[in-house]
């Protein structure tokens, strides 16, 4: 993250397209989507829901199915689905948020 903030947000610039949380998460991109307002805004999220940030962490980040998340959170599955959604539904609101700034 230090790297992608020392060296500017293409956003700024405005070269960078718009990618939705869902399709950077069904298809990575390369540079495309904006890694510092992805930060940002899970961070803000860990500070409201930390275990939904958690959720978005082991899922995303960490590649694990939904059984594999909830074992290592030690909740359901149907816990960690709910959490999956509203994780992504709250994250999207964010980079669309900080895209329109």
């Amino acid at each position: 993250m230090d790297f992608a903030r020392s060296r500017g947000s293409l956003k700024r610039s405005g070269a960078a397209p718009a990618v939705s949380l869902g399709e950077a998460i069904e298809v990575p991109s390369e540079g495309g989507a904006d890694l510092v307002a992805l930060d940002d805004s899970l961070k803000a999220l860990a500070a409201i829901d930390p275990r939904r940030s958690r959720v978005v962490d082991l899922r995303f980040f960490g590649g694990l199915r939904v059984e594999e998340a909830a074992e290592v959170l030690n909740v359901s599955a149907e816990t960690v689905m709910h959490d999956w959604k509203l994780a992504k539904a709250w994250l999207l609101r964010e980079l669309r948020r900080s895209a329109s700034l």
